[in-house]
């Protein structure tokens, strides 16, 4: 499995916020899309940061309810961990936890954002296919087992 199975499934919408929006601006964003995390784009090409729940939350616990009126720069996360749509799940996998990044941009073999992965995509994709190969194990075994 690859990351193109997991955007076949969820979908290729990325939400993005521009470099100048304030905090609540995303915020709101995040809210209304139902989304853990906006990509930093001016034209929703190029990624320039990430920024996600955690960020806000760092946010507001370190610089109070000021923080809704500052630009997203001031808190996304800069460099930004990508994967492509060939990178197998199991990378993917690897990738996030090694990196402890719970949201990872898809490019394109340009750079361009093409898609953007969760965790929970992550876990989702891999539960159904551990829940398929069972599927197949029994049958083999069941059928093994009956002759």
């Amino acid at each position: 499995m690859d990351v193109a199975t997991i955007l076949a499934q969820k979908g290729d919408k990325v939400y993005t916020v521009a470099s100048s929006a304030n905090l609540l601006m995303a915020a709101h964003k995040m809210r209304f899309a139902n989304v853990g995390a906006l990509v930093v784009s001016d034209d929703d090409v190029q990624i320039d940061g990430i920024l996600s729940e955690r960020e806000v939350v760092r946010a507001l616990t370190d610089d109070g309810a000021e923080a809704l009126r500052e630009s997203v720069p001031k808190y996304m996360t800069p460099s930004v961990r990508t994967c492509k749509v060939d990178d197998t799940v199991t990378h993917l996998m690897s990738e996030m936890t090694r990196y402890r990044t719970r949201h990872m941009p898809v490019v394109d073999d340009d750079g361009k954002l093409c898609g953007l992965v969760s965790i929970g995509d992550v876990v989702k994709i891999r539960l159904d296919e551990l829940q398929l190969e069972t599927s197949v194990l029994r049958d083999v075994y069941g059928t093994r087992h009956d002759e």
